[in-house]
């Protein structure tokens, strides 16, 4: 046991490769996000949406886990906490991990039209058909024992005005 009494660094803190895993301490990180805990509710989400655009599932998932926990006990709680899942279970696919995919997306799926659609500038309606295609897929290479192909990369569909 350690005397060093100075604390781990914090999740966002650690170094972490492209795909958001955890590199030793003191490894340079090679994913740099934003500071979603210094952005308003409205901000983190706008910044999820730009981040999973470009491919970036891990900082759409941490910057709507930021959302969910601002929106903690109020009725977007739920809400949030489906995107945030939604987005790690699109990491899992970029790891690999099909089983993790299909996990995450139950979950997400199972929360995110609980506001109803359109929600929080988005076509939920859409981002569930998006996401249950994605799912359907990981179950099949789980089925077939193949590896997952290369991930469909579709925008988050956003409502119209």
């Amino acid at each position: 046991m350690s005397d060093d009494l100075t604390p781990p660094p914090s999740p966002a803190k650690r170094p972490r490769d492209e795909f958001g895993r955890p590199l030793p301490d003191g490894t340079p990180t090679r994913l740099v996000l934003p500071d979603f805990d210094a952005m308003t509710m409205d901000e983190a989400h706008a910044e999820a949406i730009r981040l999973f655009d470009a491919g970036n599932y891990f900082g759409a998932h941490e910057a709507w886990e930021t959302c969910w926990a601002l929106s903690k006990d109020s009725h977007e709680e739920e809400f949030f906490k489906g995107l945030a899942q939604l987005g790690a279970g699109y990491t899992h696919w970029l790891r690999g991990n099909a089983l993790g995919v299909v996990h995450l997306l139950d979950r997400a799926l199972a929360r995110i039209g609980l506001m109803g659609s359109p929600y929080g500038g988005v076509d939920i309606d859409a981002f569930i058909e998006q996401a249950t295609e994605v799912r359907a897929l990981a179950q099949r290479a789980i089925d077939r024992g193949e590896p997952l192909a290369v991930l469909p990369r579709r925008p988050v569909p956003l409502a119209r005005d």
